[in-house]
C-alpha cells in the first residue's frame, strides 16, 4: 500500500450520493463485483466461495454462525452446504452436545479449490487499498469494523 492517499471527490450534491447505506452497498457492489469475477472465472459460485473462504481458518463452524458470515440466509445455506458436500469441498457432522447443530469443516479438496483465490483476494484487497495509503487503508477497515460491532444483532 502506498503512503500517499488520492484526494476525496467534491461533497454530493444529491441525496443519495451522500447517503450511507447507499455509499457503503455501492461500494461493495463495485469492490466485490471486481473479484467475484475471478470466482465465477475459477468455476466457484460467489456463496461457495463465501464459505471456503469462511471455513479455511475457521473449523467446525456451525450453520448459524456460516450463515451470518456470509450473509446467506440458513436455509439457502443448508441447501448450499449439502450440494458442496455431495462434491466433496465441506462436511457436515452433527454437534456433539446437540444433533441439531451441524457443524461444517473444510475438506482438503476443499481448501485446494479456495487457496488460489484467498491469495487472488489478498491481492485484489491491497489493490484496492492501494489508492488510500496505508493509514488510510487501516482507518477505512477499522471504522467498519466498529460500524458492524454498533449495529450488529445481539
Amino acid at each position: 500500500m502506498k503512503d500517499s492517499p488520492k484526494p476525496a471527490p467534491a461533497a454530493p450534491d444529491a441525496f443519495v450520493d451522500g447517503y450511507l447505506p447507499y455509499l457503503l452497498a455501492r461500494a461493495s457492489h463495485l469492490v466485490s463485483g471486481e473479484f467475484h469475477r475471478q470466482v465465477e472465472a475459477a468455476g466457484l459460485s460467489v456463496p461457495e466461495w463465501r464459505v471456503l473462504a469462511t471455513l479455511a481458518d475457521r473449523p467446525d463452524c456451525t450453520i448459524g454462525a456460516l450463515a451470518d458470515i456470509t450473509l446467506t440466509k440458513q436455509p439457502t445455506l443448508t441447501k448450499l452446504i449439502d450440494r458442496m458436500a455431495a462434491d466433496g469441498l465441506v462436511t457436515r457432522r452433527n454437534g456433539a452436545l446437540d444433533r441439531r447443530h451441524a457443524l461444517v469443516s473444510i475438506t482438503a479438496r476443499g481448501r485446494a479449490r479456495a487457496r488460489a483465490l484467498l491469495d487472488q483476494a489478498a491481492a485484489h484487497e491491497q489493490q484496492v487499498l492501494d489508492d488510500f495509503g496505508v493509514a488510510q487503508g487501516n482507518q477505512l477497515k477499522d471504522t467498519l469494523r466498529r460500524l458492524i460491532a454498533l449495529h450488529a444483532p445481539r
